[in-house]
């Protein structure tokens, strides 16, 4: 990381910090992530547009004023990027208003109407649609009056506007990077709720690792619970990927999801997401995934109907997930829509190792029946914003290479402890992951287990029962510890002795306790 990144996101965040006042960190991050979308909107539709028309030997402003050249622009920026601004929209003439101490807030709004109107009727509408919604500009949150509500988003645009997003830095995404930190930072105040919307970096390394290990192309990548959408994108950190899918079902979570995908340069048409429960209310049904990845929320309530068992996600398996834990219904639905040459990793809580009743016969299917299940890996407790529990991952295939055994890795005692969360670090990762890559078996850490072991376990597959962690006790010589204490005994005696003699040369009572 370059310093003036981590500048830049120090700064950010201190504005974040700053200004939120208090509100709640879940309820801000929607308004400073979006004012920091729309300056990136602004200064992208400007050089985009300034660029084309170099040509013309005009840039962008002019250009909208020439009644010949005014409608070309427009389609030329809805067609390549999605989306159009006119000028007077543009986030630097919001500042030169708020410098100026106007009011902004009916401009603002108008410019962020304007991104999802400019979008009707063409490719990127479902991508742009309600981006903003979120961006609650009559708020009573922002202040009481009018005046108070102006006052704090023209400090926080202000602000923004001192910052350089160095948009024309190809080689680097500065500013993607640091949209990513900053929904990070919001995670780590959020408390519970930042598992709606964020994975841990470092866990999220470990599954993007993991689904695109040997290939460098990634035809496609779903995500059926994605979040921010942050998981997504770390895939396309490890792999060239053709086009991301993924499903939100809360709204704001997903809005965020299509500001980080744009912001990170990924094309309107080249990402699908879409809103709604992924299980109940599936919008990809048939397609498949070369690689999916998901950190679905743990043990969470579901219909369970027993239509369901009429649906081919999950009627081979001839049990449903219980309503009040949904993890294998996502197993299920993630198994259904992977590639015959693809590889999944899903983030799930200890529990479906073991729980027996129906999840037990589902387990049993995935591992006896169709050997899809690849490698358990466990992680310690704690790494998960708003949950101290340890959690697994479980990597699935189709089509394994390796298809005698499974890979167990207990990596539940390899990380750092930073205030009160634990975080995986860089070397826990690339032990994990090379462990992985070459199957090892390293001594209290990985075991191959072979199908026959765990038939003898009956498919109960608690990563204690193949990986043995247990540290032998020294042996303790009780001869040496009595003499110790002897030796110990003798010193207290000598002790005394002095300080009684001091005692008695002050005439007082020497403070010696009787000893049984």
């Amino acid at each position: 990381m370059s310093e003036y990144q981590r500048k830049m996101e120090t700064k950010l965040w201190a504005i974040a910090d700053e200004l939120r006042g208090n509100m709640d960190a879940n309820e801000f991050k929607n308004y400073m992530l979006g004012f920091i979308f729309y300056k990136y909107l602004s200064e992208k539709i400007e050089i985009y547009l300034n660029n084309e028309l170099k040509e013309d030997g005009v840039e962008f402003k002019e250009a909208y004023k020439n009644k010949e050249l005014h409608e070309i622009v427009e389609v030329e920026a809805i067609e390549n990027l999605g989306y159009f601004l006119e000028p007077k929209c543009l986030f630097e003439n919001l500042i030169k208003k708020a410098k100026k101490g106007e009011f902004i807030l009916d401009n603002l709004q108008k410019a962020l109407k304007q991104i999802e109107n400019s979008t009707m009727g063409h490719e990127s509408e479902e991508d742009f649609m309600n981006l903003f919604e979120d961006v609650d500009l009559e708020s009573s949150k922002l202040g009481k009056s009018e005046d108070d509500k102006n006052k704090i988003i023209s400090k926080v645009l202000l602000h923004l506007n001192e910052i350089d997003f160095k948009l024309g830095d190809t080689e680097h995404d500065i500013l993607g990077d640091a949209y990513e930190y900053l929904i990070s930072q919001f995670a780590s105040s959020a408390g519970k709720k930042a598992g709606e919307f964020y994975t841990p970096q470092q866990v999220s390394k470990i599954l993007a690792k993991i689904v695109t290990m040997g290939k460098n192309n990634l035809k496609n990548v779903y995500d059926p619970t994605c979040g921010s959408g942050s998981l997504l994108l770390r895939v396309s950190k490890e792999a060239k990927i053709g086009d991301f899918y993924g499903q939100e079902l809360n709204q704001s979570t997903y809005n965020l999801a299509r500001m980080n995908m744009i912001l990170h340069d990924v094309k309107f048409n080249d990402f699908n997401l879409e809103q709604g429960d992924s299980i109940e209310n599936p919008m990809h049904f048939g397609m498949k995934f070369e690689a999916i990845v998901a950190n679905p929320p743990f043990s969470a309530n579901w219909s369970s109907d027993q239509t369901f068992m009429d649906d081919e996600r999950f009627s081979a398996y001839g049990k449903l997930a219980p309503k009040s834990k949904a993890d294998f219904a996502f197993v299920q639905h993630m198994i259904f829509h992977l590639d015959e040459n693809g590889t999944m990793a899903i983030v799930l809580p200890h529990g479906v190792l073991f729980r027996g009743a129906a999840e037990g016969v589902i387990r049993k299917y995935l591992v006896e029946d169709k050997n899809y299940l690849d490698a358990v890996i466990g992680l310690p407790a704690n790494v998960f914003y708003g949950t101290s529990i340890p959690t697994v991952i479980l990597v699935f295939k189709k089509c394994r290479e390796e298809d005698t055994d499974v890979l167990f890795i207990d990596a539940s005692n390899y990380f750092e402890k930073i205030k009160n969360q634990n975080r995986l670090r860089d070397e826990d990762i690339e032990r994990i992951v090379n462990v992985y890559k070459k199957r090892g078996e390293i001594d209290k850490f990985s075991h191959l287990a072979t199908l026959d072991e765990i038939r003898e376990n009956d498919y109960n597959l608690n990563i204690p029962r193949y990986v043995d962690t247990f540290e032998e006790e020294e042996t303790v010589d009780l001869k040496t510890v009595v003499s110790e204490l002897e030796s110990i005994e003798q010193e207290i005696h000598t002790i005394d002795a002095e300080i009684k003699e001091y005692c008695d040369e002050l005439g007082i009572e020497a403070p010696i306790l009787r000893r049984l």
